[in-house]
């Protein structure tokens, strides 16, 4: 009988701990009808703390920041403007944001990541060139046009490249996350502080520290 119950018991909290972790692969629900951000706060949580409600204005749940193509101008060829709750305080715990990615012909989105959403494009001008690989190594890739959509599972490396040497593309990224983060492949593990030891990645990418050195020389801030 002890055995019984013990199994069943086991079977319970496994059923649980499951349910849990499920609930908590995403942004939190909110509990209340308006969140918004007050990045004002010293107060540390896991988003933002809540504004006074008489202190929230419409103005708090608008951004025009992503109506017009960014200026393009660093080696990459691409450009990132964000609609998170960094821009929009009203979307604190509302689980969603949005970002315009601009690219110059031939531009690059390098290889990143997303940990905490899933990532949605939606092309708006241009072709492009998009892929991600899984944790088995395997590429999904595939070309995009005008009106055209893809996804980027969360958490995966993924790229995309406007195969136009002539003229720019655009997309508008949708993501489950008000805030899901990006980490640069080659910026991170390049340009990390404290710096990454040589012998790391020299045994990791298998190259010597002299073209250690000089990749990292490709990364540094550009002198005025």
């Amino acid at each position: 009988m002890i055995k019984i119950m013990d199994s069943r018991c086991y079977g319970f909290f496994f059923a649980l701990f499951s349910l849990t972790v499920v609930a908590l692969a995403y942004d939190p629900d909110t509990l209340q009808d308006l969140c918004v951000a007050d990045r004002t706060s010293g107060i540390k949580v896991n988003g933002f703390t809540c504004k006074p409600e008489s202190n929230i204005t419409a103005s708090d749940f608008f951004f025009a920041g992503i109506g017009k193509p960014a200026v393009v101008n660093n080696t990459v060829g691409s450009a990132v403007t964000g609609a998170n709750v960094e821009k929009i305080a009203g979307l604190n715990t509302l689980g969603v944001s949005l970002a315009r990615i601009d690219y110059a012909p031939g531009g690059l989105n390098p290889p990143h990541t997303h940990p905490r959403a899933t990532e949605v494009i939606f092309v708006l001008e241009g072709e492009l060139d998009v892929g991600f690989i899984t944790t088995a190594n395997k590429l999904f890739a595939k070309t995009v046009k005008k009106g055209e959509v893809f996804v980027f599972p969360r958490g995966l490396i993924h790229y995309q490249k406007n195969n136009d040497k002539a003229k720019p593309a655009s997309v508008i990224s949708a993501f489950n996350s008000q805030l899901p983060g990006t980490q640069s492949i080659a910026a991170t593990l390049f340009t990390a502080t404290p710096a990454i030891p040589d012998h790391v990645l020299t045994t990791a990418f298998q190259i010597g520290t002299k073209e250690i050195e000089k990749i990292k020389s490709k990364f540094a801030p550009k002198k005025v």
